[in-house]
């Protein structure tokens, strides 16, 4: 069965920074792509940033030049660096894992910034 945890969440003042993690087990393919989601408190999930296995990036505009997707040494693992972060980036941090048309969740974890 293939899962995804998340770790590195927690709760920082505005222009600090955390470093996400994603790791997956109990799988037996390389994933073609990783991404971060988010869900901020009464709003709706959004992308926030991928990787391709190519390690081709995509960032939404409100993270551009601030968080940095990348991908670990190990198979299928994905990192999310967040720098300048801002209140406006408080929610709960999703990884997803796709293998062509299927999607593997992670459960998430929650990134608070707040003075």
């Amino acid at each position: 069965q293939v899962q995804l945890v998340e770790s590195g969440g927690g709760l920082v003042q505005p222009g600090e920074s955390l470093r996400l993690s994603c790791e997956a087990d109990g799988t037996d393919f390389d994933f073609n792509a990783m991404d971060w989601y988010r869900l901020p408190p009464g709003k709706e999930r959004e992308l926030v940033a991928g990787i391709t296995s190519g390690g081709s990036t995509y960032y939404t505009d409100s993270v551009k030049g601030r968080f940095t997707i990348s991908r670990g040494k190990v198979k299928n693992t994905v990192y999310l660096q967040m720098d300048a972060l801002k209140p406006e980036d408080t929610a709960v941090y999703y990884c997803r894992g796709l293998h062509y048309s299927i999607q593997y969740w992670g459960k998430g974890t929650l990134v608070t910034v707040s003075s």
